[in-house]
């Protein structure tokens, strides 16, 4: 079967977005890990747009964290307010900050448990960014573990010496290298970014279903983050126990209410209730996944880049 997946470097337009929503979190947390963090940021051609809600103890000058990551020539606003009193009631009694889907999956292809197609862009990507650490993409093309096609296309990368690059790491039938020209112009400078909006880059691939909502910018409590965190782990525990081929994990939550009121998992097929069968008894509320994975031990600003799955360099409980 054919699959097709794509990933891109730390200095996209969009990642760059995610690093600094998720920078902003970390800033708060640190001071007050109890935060209550909802941003999103939009930017480009020198403006970056920091929206939101957050209510905290912390003092946090946001203009001096964006500009120390995209340095002094940006216009930085700010347009933020206070959680909802709504939703802070449901969220102050452990209930989930939101009502949505997450999606957590694992399979036996790779080491890191995560789809093929997937780890060889993301391996691929992070090959080229070696050498040209600039905005860039990957897409690779496969028929089973074949690779009939490599995309390229990097900033500041000549065509001969990416090409050259690729073909001393990858064998494919055929490799499209920055197919429109090579490229000078990168990042915010040449593109729009905003955050969350590379979120099957940030989960498993096109090939397997996302919950819709995004990961960046996040605490704990909004289940976004958090469950699907916690939907992966549990994920990876179901397949190592069962030495399964394939698990997805399907967790659903209504705002205001701390325990799931769905939780299914898909054995190599099978359906499972893991709310019934009780399945190696995970406390799914939010503030069980927070203890369970140890959420107040990390910087998100790390998960910003390179995928929040399969991340053995993170050492995170739910990699």
């Amino acid at each position: 079967m054919k699959k097709t997946c794509e990933f891109v470097s730390p200095k996209h337009p969009d990642k760059l977005c995610d690093f600094i929503a998720d920078s902003i979190l970390d800033a708060y947390l640190v001071q007050d890990p109890d935060s209550r963090v909802a941003v999103e940021v939009m930017g480009g051609h020198g403006v970056v747009n920091v929206s939101g809600e957050i209510t905290s103890r912390a003092k946090v000058d946001i203009q001096s964290v964006v500009r120390a990551i995209l340095g002094d020539n940006y216009l930085v606003g700010e347009h933020l307010s206070r959680q909802s009193e709504a939703i802070a009631n449901g969220v102050d009694s452990g209930g989930a900050g939101d009502q949505g889907i997450m999606i957590g999956y694992a399979c036996n292809e790779t080491a890191t448990l995560m789809p093929y197609e997937y780890e060889l862009a993301r391996h691929l990507c992070q090959v080229i960014y070696g050498y040209f650490p600039y905005d860039g993409k990957v897409q690779v093309t496969l028929d089973g573990s074949h690779i009939i096609t490599v995309v390229a296309s990097f900033q500041n990368a000549p065509h001969n010496e990416l090409e050259d690059l690729l073909r001393r790491t990858v064998k494919a039938d055929t490799y499209l290298i920055n197919p429109a020209g090579d490229w000078t112009l990168g990042g915010l400078d040449a593109d729009s970014g905003l955050s969350g909006h590379k979120l099957v880059v940030d989960a498993y691939g096109p090939n397997v279903p996302i919950g819709g909502g995004s990961f960046s910018g996040k605490d704990y409590t909004k289940v976004d983050r958090s469950g699907a965190y916690m939907a992966r782990k549990i994920a990876v525990d179901l397949l190592k126990y069962h030495h399964s081929q394939e698990v997805m994990v399907k967790l659903a939550y209504a705002i205001g209410i701390a325990e799931p009121v769905m939780a299914l998992a898909i054995i190599d097929g099978e359906d499972h209730d893991l709310l019934s069968n009780n399945y190696l008894d995970y406390d799914l509320s939010p503030q069980g996944i927070r203890l369970a994975l140890g959420l107040d031990n990390y910087h998100f600003a790390d998960l910003s880049t390179w995928g929040h799955f399969g991340r053995h360099d993170l050492n995170a409980p739910w990699r």
